[in-house]
């Protein structure tokens, strides 16, 4: 048991060794800098609200399938007069396009012609023709398929979210000899922060005061709680990075059952936890290869169709044909150069892969990631908490010399209900399954032992329980 115990401990210096280096803060920052970000990155923002609340656009483009298949529908059945469907496809019409007119005068305005433009003037010719169906069929499709996008971005902004509630809004500073509950956005550099047990350490720091477990799977993946110390030399100014694993604390872990003084050495802004959030934004906004090779690709595209339906339109000078076959040849190439499939497939593509992977309990962070994962030929981790499900178990025990099994693990249990650590819980649930209701003595007088393990008195005799460091001392 000791054996495995120091396996533990080691790797919890090693992993907690390497940390994220990047972040952001504060939850209102944070997303106002994350829409900044994306409006510069993306052409195509989502930020289409309505009355119908954030989901509106999708509201819309399944409202105009709806009025699509039914004036379809009623086409085929006789008796029914002929403005009834035409009236469903040009509702599907304005439904289907008025998230698509939005992104186009989008697009216009910042000097730009894309395929939402192309969709409309596509539209509008069908409709000019007289084929609404037509028309509405194709703003339905291309508007499903960017709400899809817009609704599947929206989540993950949600989740990305979801990290700065990881923070404590609050902490509570020691100042002037009282100790003041106060937002962590006003936390200084220097301030002492009391965490209480069971809470969430609220700042980057290191430990002053105190001795206790703490889990830091939310940052850093480690698979178990780290035990925190203090430092030896409270008054010297330290580097968070150089510290050792037991002496500094993250912002967002959450401390076990002993209260902490943490002496804080990074503002909100700067913590790990910020610094992750905006690595997390920054990858959500990249676009994928793909992406970046089919907006590329419009770039040039819908100019050229749009100057080859102009040059159409006035075929009829040089073929001896009225203007209006020239106008519906110029509208045929129009509707027919629609890159429908171009400007659907990849974004529906994304949206299976980002929805797929988040049901398997996976967060990518966009297209640009999903579409790497299809070129790798080997992944590394580093962390065995990204693999593992952090609840240790009691897998073997090896008595020394010739003490008896069952009397060493009877000891050891007597001596772990004591302790609230999960290694002690490990041992005691795994411990009692092998000895199957056996008697266990009762121990008494325990004591924490920091960073070596535990000691307590059983019939008078004490029995130390812990790693190698402490046996070696």
């Amino acid at each position: 048991m000791d054996s495995k115990q120091q396996k533990q401990n080691q790797h919890k210096h090693h992993a907690t060794d390497n940390q994220p280096e990047d972040a952001h803060n504060h939850k209102e920052h944070q997303h106002s800098e994350h829409e900044d970000s994306n409006e510069k990155n993306n052409a195509h923002n989502h930020e289409h609200g309505g009355f119908l609340g954030e989901n509106t656009e999708l509201y819309f483009a399944i409202g105009s399938g709806v009025f699509w298949l039914s004036g379809l529908i009623l086409s085929f059945v006789g008796g029914v007069p002929e403005w009834l469907p035409i009236g469903l496809f040009i509702v599907a019409f304005l439904l289907g396009g008025y998230f698509t007119l939005l992104e186009a005068i989008d697009t216009i305005r910042g000097g730009n012609f894309e395929i939402d433009f192309l969709m409309l003037v596509a539209a509008a010719g069908a409709a000019a023709l007289g084929k609404w169906q037509e028309g509405a069929l194709l703003l339905f499709l291309f508007s499903l398929g960017h709400a899809l996008e817009a609704y599947a971005m929206n989540k993950a902004r949600k989740s990305v979210s979801a990290l700065a509630d990881l923070a404590p809004p609050t902490a509570v500073v020691k100042r002037d000899g009282k100790q003041l509950e106060i937002p962590i956005g006003d936390l200084n550099i220097g301030d002492i922060v009391v965490v209480k047990p069971n809470t969430k350490i609220a700042a980057d720091g290191v430990i002053v005061k105190g001795n206790s477990a703490v889990n830091q799977a939310p940052i850093t993946g480690e698979s178990m709680p780290v035990d925190k110390q203090p430092i030896e030399n409270t008054a010297l100014d330290y580097e968070l990075d150089v510290l050792s694993a037991e002496n500094r604390a993250f912002a967002g872990t959450i401390n076990g059952s002993s209260a902490l003084e943490v002496k804080v050495l990074r503002k909100a802004k700067d913590s790990t936890l910020s610094r992750l959030i905006k690595l997390v934004q920054d990858a959500e906004s990249q676009k994928s290869p793909t992406q970046l090779l089919t907006d590329k690709f419009q770039r040039y595209f819908v100019p050229a169709v749009l100057l080859l339906v102009f040059v159409l339109l006035f075929a009829f000078v040089v073929i001896d044909e009225p203007f209006k076959d020239s106008f519906y040849r110029a509208m045929a190439v129009l509707v027919a150069s629609s890159p429908c499939a171009l400007a659907i497939s990849t974004p529906s593509a994304v949206l299976a892969g980002v929805a797929r992977a988040a049901k398997q309990g996976v967060l990518i962070k966009g297209g640009r990631p999903l579409e790497d994962l299809g070129s790798l030929n080997a992944v590394a981790f580093d962390k065995t908490g990204i693999l593992t499900e952090g609840k240790p178990k009691l897998t073997n025990v090896i008595p020394f010399a010739n003490i008896d099994k069952d009397e060493l693990l009877a000891t050891a249990i007597a001596v772990e209900k004591l302790s609230d650590h999960p290694l002690a819980s490990a041992i005691v649930k795994g411990g009692e399954a092998i000895l199957k209701g056996a008697k266990v003595p009762t121990a008494e007088s325990l004591e924490a032992l920091t960073a070596r393990g535990i000691k307590a008195v059983i019939d008078g005799k004490t029995v130390h329980i812990g790693n190698r460091r402490l046996f070696k001392e």
